[in-house]
């Protein structure tokens, strides 16, 4: 079901929001007492109380309360929620609010307009890239949800290569705790980009890491994932290790099971050999959700034998639960559609 509802404005630009206040020699806390509000689901500069009326007047009409610009939404039948968005300069970008029994609400974030890495899977690698997006940005996905309920996970696995555009990632995951959001619910996924990686492992929050693989030897990844003739699997792997010992926290391998590609008994244990010995690595085995890309899903029984062989062989794996297929928002299809 998708529900149009025209240009609907989100959150304020934080950067032109200091500069303004400094302009007019605020004190520097009143920055924070507007994030406060923001975070908390306010929509507007009325509902901020504890700021002085005129402040409130002259921010409405020198500092639009936006930076993204809300399309529609789709809703699917399993309560999945994706929003597409557009920014300023006409970029578009889409993410998705999954809801859990359990009362998890998770975020799943883009990080970019499209991406750069095209990967063949992968409806967002087939994409025009767009661009980067700020801070601001990404933050305006997670609130345009937060405005309406809570939410307590964050996923950086919607378009976009997240280490790619690192500065601003990070600087989103140090806000999103006062949306309730902490950093030990918040991941950021990669398809081994060494050198945010190696960042990762030496600054920024405490956030989890999870590395898009889908191969276990370099000639098939290389075919699926071109960045892997540039960032190799071993070298990827080293630097994965690294981040696990400085972090001590597991990695999670994401691996999307494609049909008669990568879902043989040996690519089984081929993917445990690689991880082996070392004990940083969670398998997550992903069913393969539909794009345009020409390739089939593998059966259930198929992942299931999978990670049979996978536990055999000492690696610890799990079943992802497939949501929001529908609506085109699963893992591997946020790709707008206007």
């Amino acid at each position: 079901m998708i529900r149009r509802i025209g240009a609907i404005l989100n959150n304020v630009d934080l950067e032109e929001l200091r500069n303004l206040l400094a302009a007019r020699g605020e004190p520097g806390f009143r920055a924070g007492q507007v994030w406060e509000w923001i975070a908390r689901g306010a929509s507007s500069y009325e509902e901020m109380t504890n700021l002085p009326e005129e402040l409130r007047v002259a921010l409405g009409a020198d500092l639009p309360f936006s930076t993204l610009a809300f399309e529609h939404d789709s809703l699917a039948s399993d309560g999945t929620e994706k929003a597409l968005f557009m920014t300023h300069d006409g970029r578009p970008l889409e993410s998705v609010l999954m809801r859990y029994r359990d009362g998890r609400r998770s975020l799943c974030l883009s990080s970019q307009s499209g991406c750069p890495l095209t990967c063949k899977f992968c409806a967002t690698g087939q994409m025009k890239f767009g661009r980067n997006l700020t801070e601001s940005e990404i933050l305006d996905q997670a609130l345009h949800f937060r405005r309406r309920e809570d939410v307590n996970h964050a996923v950086f696995m919607g378009m976009g290569e997240p280490l790619l555009n690192l500065d601003n990632v990070l600087a989103a995951c140090e806000r999103l705790p006062d949306m309730g959001i902490s950093h030990r619910h918040t991941a950021i996924s990669t398809v081994g980009w060494i050198p945010g990686i190696e960042r990762l492992t030496v600054e920024g929050p405490p956030v989890a890491l999870a590395l898009s693989l889908h191969a276990a030897d370099d000639a098939l990844r290389s075919e699926i994932m071109p960045v892997n003739e540039r960032y190799p699997l071993q070298d990827v792997l080293q630097a994965c290790v690294a981040w696990h010992e400085a972090r001590n926290r597991p990695v999670f391998v994401e691996y999307l099971m494609l049909g008669g590609v990568n879902d043989r008994y040996e690519q089984a244990v081929a993917l445990a050999a690689a991880l082996h010995p070392w004990q940083a690595f969670k398998v997550n085995l992903i069913p393969y959700n539909p794009t345009d890309a020409p390739y089939e899903g593998s059966t259930r029984e198929a992942i299931a034998a999978f990670k049979a062989v996978l536990e055999e062989h000492g690696t610890r794996a799990t079943i992802r639960l497939t949501r929001g297929r529908e609506i085109d928002a699963a893992c591997g299809q946020l790709a707008t559609k206007i």
